[in-house]
């Protein structure tokens, strides 16, 4: 089969195209400036998300797209650029789509559409959107337009992963980083979880929603466990053989430090230390509930967190990414 990944250089996108080269899918990478390992194994394709052109190449003869393409939540990125790549670039990569004659088409969505969640149980698709800063605002339009040439007749389905870790990724490291080293602080405020998914299980619930997913559905893709977010950081201390810190800070001291760091790195264009963007993992709330996955798709996570943290941490260790 013929498949295009957009947002292939990124972390879940080099995942993903791995996957199918591994099921004998001819794969083409779409990817906006950095290559790819597998570079030999694909078709590489580098353009900006909204150059219809080099979209009509990649997509041409092809079965399935998977959409991840995105500006993620930097804090020195422009409000204009974030509607530009999140939503109008979903827009040209649905309309080059659907001339190519794609059948098939992943959108990845976000959990952050939903805002923060109130209570501990887990949501299913059809909770109230929510958004709260303008990346998750962005990402909503954009699932919005993915839902919409789904009901046109395109074969879209949309996916909201939760949060998402695993080998390799670069945005939870930091985190992981922090704790390892014992450069970490934990927020004290209003109780927040999160839905964890291993990498491996993101990817093949992703597969799923390409073989049978409904179009114009939404299915949210996480683990088993609703943890919250003082647990998970418990959980990647234990695998990383330190201490959890005993003395946190309040939520609203951090936050004035964040919107300081923030406003100052914009002006320098560059990402602060510590964002407002950051802060909402220790604070917004996104418990899922994956029983239509579970009941449409098959979806079946096998990773439990512990299982999963300890087997990141192992690889951050081995490739030499903890001793610095």
């Amino acid at each position: 089969m013929n498949v295009c990944v957009t947002g292939a250089s990124g972390f879940i996108g080099r995942a993903l195209v791995k996957e199918l080269i591994r099921e004998n899918h001819r794969v083409n990478a779409f990817v906006h400036e950095r290559g790819l390992p597998e570079e030999n194994l694909c078709r590489v394709y580098k353009g900006d998300i909204c150059d219809s052109r080099t979209l009509r190449r990649a997509l041409e003869n092809v079965d399935v797209l998977y959409h991840l393409a995105a500006t993620m939540g930097a804090s020195h990125v422009s409000e204009k650029e974030f509607f530009r790549v999140n939503k109008e670039g979903s827009r040209v990569v649905y309309e080059a789509a659907g001339n190519q004659g794609v059948r098939r088409c992943v959108h990845f969505s976000s959990a952050g559409v939903l805002g923060s969640v109130k209570g501990a149980y887990g949501v299913k698709e059809d909770y109230v959107r929510n958004p709260i800063n303008v990346y998750d605002r962005s990402k909503l339009e954009g699932e919005d337009i993915a839902l919409d040439f789904a009901r046109r007749g395109m074969g879209i389905v949309v996916v909201r992963p939760g949060w998402v870790y695993g080998p390799g990724d670069r945005r939870t490291f930091k985190l992981i980083r922090a704790i390892a080293k014992k450069n970490f602080i934990f927020v004290t405020g209003k109780k927040a979880f999160q839905t964890p998914v291993y990498i491996s299980d993101l990817v093949h619930g992703a597969v799923l929603c390409a073989d049978k997913g409904e179009k114009a559905q939404i299915y949210h893709l996480a683990g088993n466990e609703i943890m919250t977010v003082r647990a998970i950081c418990e959980e990647i201390a234990g695998a990383a053989g330190v201490s959890f810190p005993s003395f946190p800070l309040p939520l609203w001291f951090v936050k004035m430090v964040a919107f300081l760091l923030e406003n100052g790195y914009k002006t320098l264009s560059r990402e602060a230390p510590l964002t407002m963007g950051k802060l909402a993992f220790f604070s917004h709330s996104k418990p899922l509930s994956i029983g239509k996955a579970e009941n449409e798709l098959g979806y079946s996570p096998e990773h439990d967190f512990k299982t999963g943290i300890s087997r990141t941490i192992e690889w951050y260790k081995a490739k030499g990414w903890l001793s610095s």
